[in-house]
């Protein structure tokens, strides 16, 4: 089997944190099975500076074989300080590879300087962005067929609305389906398939938590928390989804304590007219006080989660069940 080539550098940068952290595992797994674990360096945190970088990449090196060096956090960097590394790059020993990694956020981007350099140097520059969610399914469809599953466009809309919006979570139950795919042909999935074999979406079972909690059922709330956290769901996570619920439980009882028509109140609420009859009726019984207090208990506990004032030494699923039974009850 023919080794994989590398050019001399790279620039992986975007918003989609979660594939460009799997691009840089996929890059050190390949590196290593070509020159061994000393044949790459890894540079992050104060090492990842362009005049360090610069530095490294000019100095000799004792490890036999291919070179690889790993730059973390080139977002962070301005096009002022990359004088060293723009030169550095410029003068690459043969045999060498760098790659760097920009996990872009806002303001927060390689500098335009790296590009060039990067370019000038024979590399290639991957962007890696958040797909929109109306481009989900699209999205779904060509993830699919790349791990040899075959999906519809009306699969892929269930399982972008069975699933949710986050791609990596997307991309973990695509990988699922394509746990059986035979190697000569891709298999096919359907829409009820899709249904039966992926996960619900977590932000829409953390709702089902709060409506437990709204509803003063503490034992399914409970319940549904542990099998989320059983799923590998964080704790402050959930909490974000199950608050936001609370909150819209609050401006319902609000509304309707200010003498706001139910039937208006329940179209600015956008779920299904079940969902919305169960959540007004229970918001109105429950009250705004309590639900106040509800959101404030929530706070507290997803301060608690991280790292802040409140449970002590408690774990964190004990704190948690103890603050939906008060929340219930």
């Amino acid at each position: 089997m023919a080794q994989p080539t590398f050019k001399p550098a790279y620039l992986i940068c975007g918003d989609d944190h979660g594939r460009i952290a799997e691009r840089r595992a996929r890059l050190r797994s390949m590196a290593e099975s070509l020159s061994g674990a000393t044949g790459i360096e890894l540079l992050e945190g104060e090492s990842a500076i362009p005049d360090r970088v610069a530095a490294t990449l000019g100095a000799m090196t004792l490890a036999l074989g291919h070179r690889f060096v790993v730059v973390d956090g080139a977002e962070r960097w301005k096009d002022r300080e990359m004088d060293a590394l723009v030169a550095a790059l410029g003068a690459l020993a043969p045999g060498t590879t760098v790659a760097f990694f920009a996990r872009e956020d806002g303001r927060s981007r390689a500098p335009e300087r790296l590009h060039k350099a990067v370019r000038a140097a024979g590399g290639d520059i991957a962007t890696e962005n958040s797909v929109k969610p109306s481009e989900l399914p699209r999205w779904a469809v060509r993830r699919a067929a790349e791990l040899g599953v075959e999906l519809d466009p009306e699969s892929a809309r269930a399982l972008v609305a069975h699933v949710g919006e986050r791609q990596q979570r997307l991309l973990r139950e695509l990988e699922k389906l394509a746990l059986g795919a035979p190697a000569d042909a891709p298999i096919r999935i359907g829409a009820a398939e899709v249904l039966e074999l992926t996960a619900a979406s977590s932000e829409r079972r953390a709702w089902s938590v709060a409506d437990a909690l709204v509803a003063g059922d503490a034992q399914a709330a409970v319940a549904l928390y542990l099998s989320l956290r059983e799923q590998g769901e964080r704790l402050a996570g959930l909490t974000y989804w199950i608050a936001q619920r609370l909150r819209a439980a609050l401006d319902v009882a609000l509304a309707l304590d200010a003498g706001e028509p139910a039937a208006q109140v329940r179209r600015r609420l956008r779920m299904p007219s079940g969902a919305a009859d169960r959540l007004m009726a229970d918001a109105r019984r429950v009250g705004a006080r309590r639900l106040s207090e509800a959101i404030c208990e929530l706070a507290d506990l997803e301060l608690a989660s991280r790292g802040g004032r409140g449970t002590g030494a408690l774990a964190e699923d004990t704190a948690a069940v103890l603050a939906f039974r008060r929340i219930a009850a």
